[in-house]
């Protein structure tokens, strides 16, 4: 093996480190470290200075970052929240975006700058849960109307932009119609999967088995999450969809089946620890390296394309949240469209997918990603802005009542 296999590697990793330690150091900065990590590749990698490449051990890690970071998001949907009220405006606003995104995408066609209108829509339906949930925190609203509203949106757009673009866009060709049947084919074992498991945990003796081995060197349930998660990618890719919808089922599955963990309760804590400690991180500055970002900046026409698909993508999810004003007041719903408009993993993964199937330029797919930057930079930060503003003089919003268990 070459002395120099893993130095790029090792300059990816460094990145990944450096990134929270700066921004850590400097509070003042707030900034996502995801956005630091893509910045700071694109300045390292071929587009810019030149000094890391994306090879072989590099790339491999950022597939198990992918894969980790779909898992991650799928282990943040909560099923038993999505019912009733907060579930049909969800869902209408979902349809509303895939309307306006595929009207935008049919005027960037028209301009030359995109080959599939579709391809635009579903990008642009998708929101970063994992960015919204922490400005939610911040803000003290994470349980109240606002909060469980927009996670339930975010849950079901995430949700519904990875299926669709597994369903569409998937490398592996073949019709529409033949892959909507293998992808019921799969939901149903993915279905069967998760009953399976769900009744070997009623088992005494395994569960006892699963309790004594969890925190030793074993770390038996951590095993078991990586071999459900590398099961359901490998049986995604094998039904000819996409492997993100693999990770993400595998996420939600283990969420569903997560229901007690009160036995376990440093689980969720060491799947995170591997995904953002390591494999998401290398995703992001790999995402960076990969972009081209030269092209993008050669000509005003093509440095244009990044605030239209950030004005694209304000519309396209901020405008459903007009749906909110029987329970939300005008602020609420401007901070519920800011935050419902924040996206970044998804438009990365919808734009390498475009780049791949030949349906959208390296051009285009950095604008794209550039947009999302713009997104997480701006939105979050505005949208926190207005809640704490008015925080101190609204009352405390009534939280949402959860349907009780069993």
């Amino acid at each position: 093996m070459p002395d120099t296999e893993f130095v790029n590697l090792f300059a990816v990793a460094a990145i990944a480190l450096a990134a929270p330690l700066l921004l850590s150091l400097a509070p003042a900065v707030r900034v996502p470290a995801v956005v630091l990590e893509i910045v700071a590749g694109i300045v390292v990698g071929p587009s810019v200075l030149g000094w890391v490449h994306p090879d072989v051990p590099v790339e491999i890690v950022a597939l198990l970052g992918l894969a980790f970071l779909l898992f991650l998001a799928g282990l943040e949907i909560d099923v038993r929240g999505l019912r009733g009220g907060v579930l049909r405006p969800a869902l209408l606003g979902y349809l509303i975006t895939l309307g306006i995104g595929l009207a935008a995408g049919g005027g960037l066609r028209l301009l030359g700058w995109v080959q599939s209108p579709l391809l635009v829509a579903v990008a642009l339906s998708a929101t970063s849960l994992g960015l919204v949930v922490p400005v939610l925190k911040d803000a003290g609203r994470e349980r109240g109307r606002l909060g469980q509203t927009v996670i339930a949106a975010c849950s079901v757009a995430d949700f519904a932009a990875v299926v669709v673009l597994s369903l569409l866009f998937s490398g592996s060709g073949g019709s529409t119609a033949s892959r909507l049947v293998l992808l019921v084919a799969f939901a149903v074992l993915v279905v069967v999967t998760g009953a399976a498991v769900a009744l070997a945990g009623r088992s005494r003796r395994l569960s006892a088995t699963l309790v004594r081995l969890q925190d030793t060197t074993a770390e038996i349930r951590i095993r078991a999450a990586v071999v459900l998660l590398v099961a359901f990618v490998a049986l995604a890719e094998a039904f000819g969809l996409e492997s993100i919808l693999g990770a993400f089922l595998a996420g939600a599955v283990v969420a569903v089946l997560d229901r007690d963990p009160s036995s376990h309760p440093r689980f969720r804590i060491k799947l995170e620890a591997i995904g953002y400690g390591f494999l998401i991180p290398v995703f992001f500055v790999t995402s960076g390296l990969r972009l081209d970002v030269t092209g993008l900046v050669a000509e005003p026409s093509a440095l244009a394309r990044v605030p239209l698909f950030l004005a694209a993508l304000l519309l396209a999810r901020g405008l459903p949240a007009l749906l909110y004003h029987r329970v939300l007041g005008r602020t609420s719903i401007a901070a519920a469209a800011l935050l419902q408009a924040t996206s970044l993993p998804f438009l990365v993964t919808a734009s390498q997918i475009g780049v791949e199937t030949g349906l959208m330029s390296q051009v285009t797919a950095a604008a794209l990603v550039c947009a999302g930057l713009l997104s997480v930079l701006i939105f979050p930060a505005t949208a926190l802005s207005l809640l704490r503003r008015t925080g101190s003089r609204a009352e405390p919003e009534p939280a949402v009542r959860r349907p009780r268990e069993g």
